[in-house]
């Protein structure tokens, strides 16, 4: 039960932060609040990771806090993992799968939600 809770209470910090940020961010034509977020949640991410954190703390951090504030964050770490184990076709998958399909289901997304 102790890990719901605090996938749960990371996740509500993440996201009250990333709304904060957004908040505060000034409105440009990028994502710019997006980006911070991203870059932060990477970063962070990559740091809990490598500095092997485990445990409650990993569930409250990486699972809950980052996984509210960024999913972007689990992504680069995922594609480091495979330039690291010097996997190049999952490498090459992974992040045209990502990022042109992420793309691309946005597209089809706005498209959806725009024709009904």
């Amino acid at each position: 039960m102790i890990e719901f809770v605090m996938v749960a209470a990371g996740g509500m910090a993440g996201a009250l932060l990333r709304f904060q940020v957004q908040r505060i961010t000034p409105i440009m034509t990028v994502p710019l609040a997006t980006i911070i977020v991203n870059l932060i949640g990477s970063f962070l991410l990559g740091l809990m990771i490598g500095a092997g954190i485990h445990g409650n703390l990993y569930l409250f951090g990486a699972v809950g806090f980052m996984g509210a504030f960024t999913t972007f964050s689990t992504l680069n770490v995922d594609l480091v993992k495979l330039i690291l184990n010097k996997r190049a076709k999952p490498i090459l998958f992974y992040t045209l799968a990502t990022y042109i399909g992420g793309l691309l289901s946005g597209v089809a997304g706005l498209w959806i939600g725009r024709v009904i």
